[in-house]
């Protein structure tokens, strides 16, 4: 057996109008629309490049937190949203205008990278890639460089 690509990713929200409102006007993501009726409450999203690649269902607000600090489950997934700092700064602009902050910042030497928080706190990084794929191929110890402030 092989994987050959991270295929999706399935999120517990608590209201899925303000998560679908978060992802689909906010990041950008188109919603995969069907007429199928659901056994509960569920958006898909996809970029185009399959099926879907996200996948919320709503739990509810009588659902628990996620707990603070270190635990065991997902840390953060990451988008990415370009190929330059130029986009990346861009990206800035518009989460200011949408009242969304950021989080940190960070360069990975292989990527650029912000990090966000959607309405239920699942840590999002949003990235470009700065290295051609030949070089971390190449140099594998590129991708475990030390991580340094980023600076747009």
């Amino acid at each position: 057996m092989r994987v050959h690509e991270l295929g999706h990713l399935v999120l517990y929200v608590r209201d899925l109008d303000r998560s679908r409102h978060f992802y689909r006007e906010v990041l950008g993501w188109d919603e995969v629309r069907g007429d199928v009726p659901l056994p509960v409450p569920a958006a898909a999203f996809s970029s185009g490049r399959t099926h879907h690649e996200l996948l919320l269902i709503e739990v509810g607000p009588s659902a628990a937190p996620m707990p603070p600090g270190r635990r065991v489950g997902m840390y953060h997934f990451g988008l990415k949203v370009g190929e330059s700092d130029e986009e990346l700064r861009e990206v800035v602009r518009h989460l200011d205008r949408h009242g969304v902050p950021v989080l940190g910042a960070s360069d990975h030497t292989v990527t650029h990278s912000l990090y966000i928080a959607d309405p239920d706190g699942h840590e999002i990084e949003l990235y470009v890639d700065v290295l051609p794929r030949d070089q971390w191929l190449a140099d594998p110890s590129l991708i475990f460089a030390p991580i340094r402030p980023l600076r747009l």
